[in-house]
């Protein structure tokens, strides 16, 4: 069962308020030239350990740092973790006069410059690993596209802009004035898209998309729908590798195209690979799964190349 607030809104799961409570918070201008812009919310678990890069996720579309929840703890015990908010989602603000991946860009890097840049490293050496996940996926891509040498290596979740996926409908909330009724909605929206198998759909997890989706202020994004990341993927300068839910309804019956796409595509293409018994959101549904393949990703010779 739900709780739920006086607002009506499911109550945070108390896995999301302990991790929260142990994060170290932050915030980056959207830019830099004008403060009044907004900021930018990242949140970070671990220290830095000596020969090891940060690792920097991204989260997806109508999300937040949370849709990383189960995969912080097990993560953060080997490497130190950058999750922020994405411009237009969580906490942090939207970009002014942008409602879409590519004005997320800038924000981004400038954030990780001020961010990481400080950490002492060496002059011109990559920042970090870049992870991100289905919009975010997509973000990194084109992140790691438009500013080359930032990224050590480039590992896509469930990402859409490869011009293979396709379309889940997903139906509307925002007119249900009652929580039961919205529910109920979010649980079938979560089913069509984001998990395999609809029996994981428990308290946490419904309580969870339902207080992200409500923080959702980009809802006429469409980049996602055309081979931007496909076309990003050619001018990659870093080692690429991408996971996928086997089951992931995006690419349902195309996960043999799909693999073949990125292998033409990226220039340093490293590996593709499916998490069994998964969907969409496969380091929600399988974590313990998802983390062993990017571990081996992350610790692939070619990765540090």
């Amino acid at each position: 069962m739900v709780s739920q607030t006086q607002s009506g809104l499911p109550s945070e799961p108390v896995s999301i308020t302990g991790l929260r409570a142990r994060a170290q918070c932050l915030k980056t201008p959207l830019d830099p030239a004008r403060p009044e812009s907004g900021h930018m919310v990242w949140h970070v678990w671990g220290e830095r350990r000596e020969g090891e890069l940060p690792l920097v996720l991204l989260h997806g579309g109508s999300g937040s740092w949370t849709h990383w929840l189960r995969c912080i703890e097990g993560l953060s015990r080997k490497r130190q973790l950058w999750l922020p908010d994405l411009p237009g989602f969580g906490d942090s603000d939207g970009v002014p006069g942008s409602g879409d991946v590519d004005g997320m860009l800038a924000p981004l890097h400038h954030g990780l410059q001020r961010l990481l840049g400080q950490a002492g490293g060496t002059a011109g050496a990559p920042l970090c690993e870049l992870v991100g996940f289905s919009f975010g996926g997509m973000a990194a891509g084109l992140l790691a596209a438009a500013y080359p040498g930032l990224a050590r290596s480039l590992t896509v979740v469930g990402a859409p802009g490869m011009g293979l996926g396709q379309r889940v409908r997903l139906k509307g909330w925002r007119h249900l004035p009652d929580w039961t009724d919205q529910a109920r909605v979010h649980s079938h929206n979560l089913a069509a898209l984001m998990l395999h198998d609809a029996a994981r759909i428990d308290a946490e997890t419904l309580a969870l998309h339902a207080l992200n989706v409500q923080r959702d202020r980009l809802p006429r994004r469409r980049l996602s729908e055309t081979p931007v990341l496909a076309q990003a993927l050619s001018s990659m300068a870093c080692p690429v590798a991408a996971i996928y839910g086997e089951h992931d309804a995006l690419y349902a019956g195309r996960m043999q195209e799909l693999a073949q796409a990125f292998a033409r595509q990226a220039a340093h293409f490293r590996r593709f690979a499916t998490v069994a018994d998964a969907g969409h959101w496969v380091m929600h549904e399988q974590p313990q799964a998802f983390m062993q393949v990017l571990d081996e990703m992350l610790l692939a010779p070619s990765a540090a190349s």
